[in-house]
């Protein structure tokens, strides 16, 4: 229920919006960037046409954008290959598994040139090699668009993501770049076999903001610290109070971050 899906339902234009208005790409109705083929979306319950084949399938619907045959048949063939399904185009809708289908979901939302994509839980259903496939397929096609992502998974987001915005009951109470957000610059987690008191390190840098969670130590930073410089203080002490340094990280995790938000931690 944080409305993601409605967000994307009404950006869409599968859903009517009870007040407000939404701007695509600049401005100027959806109707008119969906006809040049600048927006596509991949909804989380895409239905497809279960008796055609699917190069077939994914042709035409190229051929909706105004694609020539060559074009079309090109992109159409590109998208399948890139999602790992080039042996199955002759194969029917009907014929695939629900993880295939959800892949020449994916395929039909990058034919063409879109300048904008809406992807709503795209991985949903696959297993874990296709998943980092997707990821892959994901990173490569945001050098030549935006792509909006709605997803469960935040550790894939993190992974693919550059901006990330966070949205309770249809309001957003969190947003920025994935480094701002999860205090990349500022931020270090370290993971430790022993937990110890924290007064002592915490006096050592009035600067530093120390806050410990049973075996992860976080400490934040100012702005202009830079990591080596908050392990130079930390580090050493861990060492003199035999912690067990066992991990060190940058930052927090959008997980981290998402429960910050929600006022769950």
């Amino acid at each position: 229920g944080a409305g993601k899906t409605t967000t994307f339902g009404v950006v869409g234009g599968l859903i009517h919006a009870d007040a407000g208005e939404v701007s695509i790409l600049g401005g100027g109705p959806l109707r008119a960037h969906a006809s040049r083929g600048d927006f596509s979306m991949l909804p989380q319950d895409c239905e497809l046409v279960p008796q055609v084949p699917v190069l077939t399938y994914l042709t035409y619907l190229a051929r909706l954008q105004g694609l020539t045959a060559a074009e079309a048949s090109r992109t159409a063939t590109e998208r399948l290959n890139e999602v790992a399904l080039a042996d199955r185009a002759k194969a029917s809708v009907k014929e695939l598994s629900h993880g295939m289908r959800r892949r020449v979901a994916v395929a039909q939302a990058l034919l063409g040139d879109p300048k904008l994509v809406l992807l709503d839980e795209p991985t949903s259903g696959l297993d874990p090699e296709l998943v980092i496939r997707m990821r892959e397929l994901f990173a490569s096609h945001r050098q030549k668009r935006t792509l909006v992502i709605s997803s469960h998974n935040l550790r894939e987001l993190e992974e693919v993501c550059d901006h990330v915005v966070f949205i309770q009951r249809g309001k957003v109470v969190r947003a920025g770049s994935i480094d701002d957000v999860t205090e990349r610059g500022t931020s270090m987690r370290y993971w430790v076999e022993r937990s110890f008191d924290l007064a002592p390190l915490a006096a050592k840098c009035a600067d530093l903001t120390v806050r410990g969670d049973g075996e992860v130590l976080t400490v934040v930073a100012p702005k202009g610290w830079t990591a080596a410089k908050i392990n130079a203080v930390v580090v050493p002490h861990l060492m003199e109070v035999d912690a067990g340094l066992v991990e060190i990280r940058h930052g927090q995790t959008l997980e981290d971050v998402y429960m910050a938000s929600h006022g769950e931690r």
